[in-house]
């Protein structure tokens, strides 16, 4: 097994971050030449998928999470005066968690000769759910 963490920096509170690039590098490097990648990201407020990345399909995701999951809903999770020991700059982000529980925090993509098998439109895509903020994902190959 192979494994690599890579950063990823986003920029604003939502945000789409294609990695399929990153992840197609580090396979390279690894010579291996059939099996699974797997990329998982170290955070709860961050969406890992396979999709299109495409403009329009972006902004419907945007739009498609915020109906799903409102910012302003009156979660429990933002009742930060009720939370023990939280820091003094903990922000109020349910949505963002309850978000990133509708897309999932990893994919496994599989390979062959060393290439990724994506279809012709897919991209390994990290969603940021709560940024701006610096996103560890860990790449593992088997």
């Amino acid at each position: 097994m192979f494994t690599n963490v890579i950063k990823v920096q986003s920029s604003s509170m939502f945000s789409c971050h294609p990695v399929t690039e990153k992840i197609q590098n580090f396979l390279d490097t690894s010579q291996q030449l059939e099996g699974v990648v797997c990329a998982f990201c170290q955070h709860s407020t961050v969406g890992m998928i396979v999709n299109e990345m495409e403009e329009r399909l972006i902004l419907d995701l945007g739009k498609w999470l915020e109906e799903m999951a409102p910012i302003a809903q009156g979660y429990k999770h933002d009742d930060l005066h009720l939370r023990e020991n939280i820091p003094a700059d903990e922000p109020k982000n349910a949505h963002s968690h309850l978000r990133a529980l509708l897309l999932g925090n990893h994919v496994s993509v599989p390979f062959k000769d060393g290439k990724l098998q994506l279809g012709k439109y897919q991209d390994i895509i990290m969603v940021e759910l709560d940024g701006p903020k610096e996103r560890s994902i860990v790449i593992s190959i088997q």
